[in-house]
């Protein structure tokens, strides 16, 4: 025997909250990681991606990282070299192609770097930024071209070099191929060493692995952002290692200025001042030490005014 449809709770009310339903994007809100507060969206966009009140950074794009830094939100995008996509033809639970693909379709970058040129509080500059949501900002034979083109620009242009890093670490799918980019990135360094230039490294959370282990502690200064995370192997690595708790804090930013590892801890507000300020100072000392003072260069139709 059929059932009689009961029209009040079967037809009736599916209608009227159909009629009544609200879309509210998934993004409205941010859960602050420290306090648990929850804060508008676009406050927290129009704040830097810092949390009013705990002061909590978060991570930031690549292209928010170039916008906030570079005047008037403009630069110009270093052409990256292209490299063979999977060189060892790695798989997983997926294969690395189809890895690099989603990661490309998110961030709609082809990797985890970008490179800016332009000016910075009116002082020409090159910037190389690595964005964490890129594979964790590892390391590969792309990201370690991408640094190396950035410094050769520094190089061409005659201009500090200054780095964001963000990394997980060396990137596993490429092996031994990735684990060369610390030497690589190393010898370009150097070549901004010869030249007089000033290489500043901006320690961002997290900041670990083989980038921590080359060219991210290989600056002439080294600044941090609050609360990042600065390490080769992670606390949670070390307390199973050695089986004793951590102190506080341990490995962040703060503990790591304590200790001498990181000349400064700067707020991201802070940041474009203090990095202007900073090669401002170096190019003029290194100017004074014999090398060649660069010409001030005038503006092409193409560069930032």
């Amino acid at each position: 025997m059929v059932e009689p449809m009961n029209w009040i709770s079967e037809v009736v009310r599916p209608r009227i909250k159909t009629l009544f339903k609200r879309e509210t994007p998934e993004n409205l809100w941010i859960k602050c990681p420290d306090t648990g507060q929850m804060v508008f969206h676009k406050e927290v966009e129009g704040n830097l991606w810092v949390i009013p009140g705990s002061e909590h950074h978060l991570k930031m794009s690549a292209q928010a990282r170039l916008k906030m830094m570079f005047d008037e939100g403009t630069w110009i995008d270093v052409p990256l070299p292209e490299v063979a996509a999977d060189p060892l033809r790695f798989r997983d639970e997926k294969r690395y192609v189809d890895r690099l693909r989603e990661a490309r379709a998110k961030t709609g970058m082809t990797d985890a770097f970008k490179i800016g040129f332009g000016r910075v509080g009116g002082l020409p500059m090159t910037l190389a930024v690595q964005d964490f949501a890129f594979m964790a900002g590892s390391l590969g034979m792309a990201a370690g071209e991408a640094f190396i083109r950035g410094a050769e620009t520094a190089l061409d242009k005659r201009t500090p070099f200054v780095l964001f890093s963000a990394s997980g670490g060396a990137r596993m799918q490429e092996g031994i191929l990735s684990l060369m980019q610390m030497p690589r990135t190393t010898v370009a360094i150097r070549r901004l060493n010869a030249a007089k230039l000033p290489y500043v490294v901006v320690l961002t959370n997290p900041t670990t692995g083989g980038v921590t282990a080359s060219f991210a502690m290989l600056g002439d200064v080294h600044l941090a952002e609050p609360g990042a995370l600065i390490c080769f192997a992670g606390p949670r690595v070390i307390e199973q290692t050695i089986r004793e708790k951590l102190p506080d804090g341990f490995q962040r930013s703060e503990y790591l200025l304590a200790r001498g590892m990181v000349d400064q801890v700067v707020h991201r507000h802070a940041l474009k001042e203090t990095v202007v300020r900073l090669c401002g100072l170096l190019m003029d000392q290194r100017a004074d030490a014999g090398s060649p003072r660069p010409a001030p260069q005038q503006p092409s139709v193409a560069e930032p005014a």
